[in-house]
């Protein structure tokens, strides 16, 4: 995985010169098959299309439990989609939340823009909460996020009041430091040419929306999720959020990787029970 992201950094750089357009190819995500639906694993199953800031449509599964509950939304990282996190969706059900499964635009069956960021991950969630907010039965509305995901969730939850609580699966502390770090062999000053040119084009310095500058901003309960043996966040980056934030909740997982979610599934319940003492009123679950 490292090495296919400093591949397409290395090979974004002859495109700065190139043509933006080509620039923004050199980063497009990669798009992997969709697995499954919650109707493969015995779920209810509504597919529903919301539209992001610009107009693209957002593509997102809802799996909805009876009655009036808390619900949450999970959004993958960057080159996956909404199908490869629904391992979580059965632990979600059986824990009593409604729960949308989102396609971050230009990933799994949603549109495509002309180029996606973290950001513009950040929107596609929003959009999302306001749609479960309309719905009369939810109560609460949690976040799952994983990597890009996950810092797009702290990000919303820093600047918006939809979120009443995020789970940071796999955040980065700060995009610019990562990507230096990925792109470590490559010569400095073509280094500072990209990250130059990736913050114009999202149209934020890296500062701004980074996670360890926003996650203190957060009013809401946060939990850090992050494996040992990720090889492309260090773990690091999660001693470093909390402490940035040392009223976040933390949560090691031995054997944990970057992408493959096996390793984190034994320690769910520990996830939805934080989501539980943090969407259920105390007066509720009394």
């Amino acid at each position: 995985m490292k090495r296919t992201v400093l591949a397409a950094l290395t090979a974004s750089a002859g495109a700065v010169f190139l043509a933006p357009r080509a620039f923004k190819r050199a980063f497009a995500p990669p798009q992997p098959d969709i697995e499954q639906t919650p109707s493969d694993l015995g779920l209810p199953e509504e597919q529903v299309w919301l539209v992001s800031k610009k107009g693209t449509r957002l593509h997102s599964w809802y799996v909805p439990v009876e009655g009036e509950r808390p619900a949450v939304v999970v959004l993958h990282g960057w080159g996956a989609n909404s199908s490869l996190m629904l391992p979580l969706a059965r632990h979600l059900h059986q824990a009593g939340f409604h729960a949308l499964f989102l396609d971050a635009r230009n990933h799994g069956l949603s549109e495509h823009d002309d180029f996606t960021s973290m950001p513009r991950f950040a929107e596609d969630l929003e959009v999302a909460v306001a749609w479960l907010k309309d719905r009369l039965e939810v109560t609460t509305i949690g976040v799952i996020g994983h990597s890009v995901g996950a810092a797009a969730s702290i990000l919303s939850a820093s600047r918006s009041d939809g979120l009443s609580a995020v789970v940071a699966v796999s955040s980065f502390a700060h995009p610019g430091e990562m990507m230096h770090q990925q792109m470590a062999s490559a010569p400095q000053v073509l280094v500072n040419v990209i990250l130059g040119f990736v913050q114009r084009t999202i149209g934020y310095k890296f500062d701004e929306f980074a996670p360890r500058e926003r996650i203190a901003l957060i009013k809401v309960p946060v939990m850090l999720v992050h494996g040992d043996e990720d090889d492309v966040v260090p773990v690091a980056d999660m001693y470093d959020l909390a402490k940035a934030d040392p009223r976040a909740e933390t949560l090691l997982v031995p054997g944990g990787g970057h992408r493959d979610l096996a390793p984190y599934e034994p320690y769910v319940e520990v996830i939805t029970d934080f989501l539980t003492r943090s969407l259920t009123p105390a007066q509720a679950s009394a």
